[in-house]
Parts: C-alpha cells; structure tokens; sequence
C-alpha cells in the first residue's frame, strides 16, 4: 500500500555490497520523470555516478563517504537551464532563466523528480538517502561533472541494500503543518512543546546516536547562523541571478 510505503521512510546511511544493475536505475529514472512539471519545462538532470574514481572524489567534497562508497547507485541531482535553452537555440530563439521565478522552478522541478525516484527505490525494497552535502563545494563538484552554465547540482541520492535498519522519525502532529483558512502562529505555543517532547524521547531510546536533545533548541542551533553564504554567488556564475 503506498501510504504504508510513505510513512515508513527512513533514511538509510549505510548500505550492504550489491550493485544495482544499470537497467534497473534507469527504470527508476524513468519513473521519476512522470512527476509534475511546472509549464513541463522538466527543468533537471541526474548525474549517475559509476566511475569509482568519481565517486572517491564526490564522497570526498560532500562530505559524506559512509553512504556514497556503500551506496548501490550513486545520483547527482540537477537544476537544468542547459537543456531549455538549447532546445530554444534549434528553434532560432533564446531564453532567458535568470529570474528568482525560474530559479524556484528548477529546484521545485527537480525536488519533484526526485522524490519520485526515491519512491520508486523504496518500492523496490531499496533504501535512500538525500545528500545534501553536494552544495558543500558545489563548484568543485560541478567541475567534477562537466555541469555546463545553467546547471545546478541541488543534491544527491544514494541508493542501495540497506545494511542497517533506522527508526521512522517522528513528524510534527499533522495540526502544526495545517491551517484552515489562514495561518495560525497561536497554536504554536502549545504543539511545539509536546512536540519537543515527542522528540526528546524518541532521541533517548532509539537504537543508534542516542543524545538528550528537542526539536526546537536543534533547529534554532541549525538555523541561527548562515549556512553555505557562498551558494548564492555560485548560482550567479551558473546562470541563475535571482533578477
């Protein structure tokens, strides 16, 4: 059942040594372009990382080796300008992408496209994870994977046999996340509270990276300083100035 599927995701960093064949990654591609597209623009590109040397190097600069040197298959998730505009070049014509409005197209485009791939996977029985550590040195990576202007690298994914078997997290209680009519902060006096309760007990009994921690005092340490400033000046060089 695919609500069964959904709510049981659980990011899986670690992977058992089994390959997955090529046709079966493409498939799951494949599955993944059925996902909406605004205008079908279908503004993204994966990079499939198969040469082993690569792969050491794209571990290295995200910072994430344990998941990409065991994964089965290694993605490389694109926001993509290139494409469009070379279809509009056949055509006689050009196209502009530099708008703050493209710019949330590509990454909404290509987070729908991914997610669906994921989907996919864990149909399958395979385990994913997002790595969002690409955007850790984004140039070096995109240097690593000849991305053209008007190509972005938003994250990765990693995919393969779990060798490990993590708890589902739990989510904010469904009343955080809706609201009838229009937005009520009110009630965010009494849900984050329980919620940081919620969490605190399930980071003190889960079977691994047990801490004594809450929801709101690890978001306000993740959030209360920038992080990667540098992305901005990196997308301008790539063709997306936010205009």
């Amino acid at each position: 059942m695919v609500i069964k599927l959904l709510t049981a995701h659980a990011s899986v960093r670690k992977y058992k040594d089994v390959a997955i064949p090529k046709n079966e990654v493409y498939e799951l591609i494949q599955v993944g372009q059925h996902a909406a597209s605004s205008h079908f623009v279908q503004a993204y590109s994966v990079i499939y990382v198969t040469d082993v040397d690569k792969r050491k190097e794209l571990a290295e600069l995200s910072k994430n080796p344990r998941q990409i040197l065991t994964a089965g298959a290694v993605l490389v998730f694109c926001a993509d300008y290139c494409r469009l505009k070379k279809a509009a070049n056949l055509v006689g014509k050009n196209i502009d992408f530099s708008s703050a409005e493209n710019v949330l197209v590509g990454s909404i485009d290509v987070a729908l496209f991914a997610q669906n791939v994921a989907i996919a996977a864990e149909s399958k029985g395979y385990g994913i994870c997002y790595i969002g550590g690409v955007r850790n040195a984004p140039e070096e990576i995109s240097e690593l994977l000849s991305l053209p202007k008007g190509v972005a690298p938003m994250f990765a994914m990693t995919i393969g046999v779990p060798d490990e078997a993590n708890e589902v997290k739990p989510r904010l209680p469904v009343e955080a996340i809706i609201h009838e009519n229009g937005y009520n902060v009110d009630k965010y006096n009494e849900i984050i509270p329980s919620y940081d309760e919620t969490m605190n007990d399930y980071y003190l009994s889960r079977g691994s990276n047990r801490k004594d921690a809450a929801w709101s005092d690890s978001m306000a340490d993740f959030l209360e300083t920038p992080r990667r400033s540098y992305m901005k000046d990196f997308m301008k060089k790539q063709g997306f100035e936010f205009n």
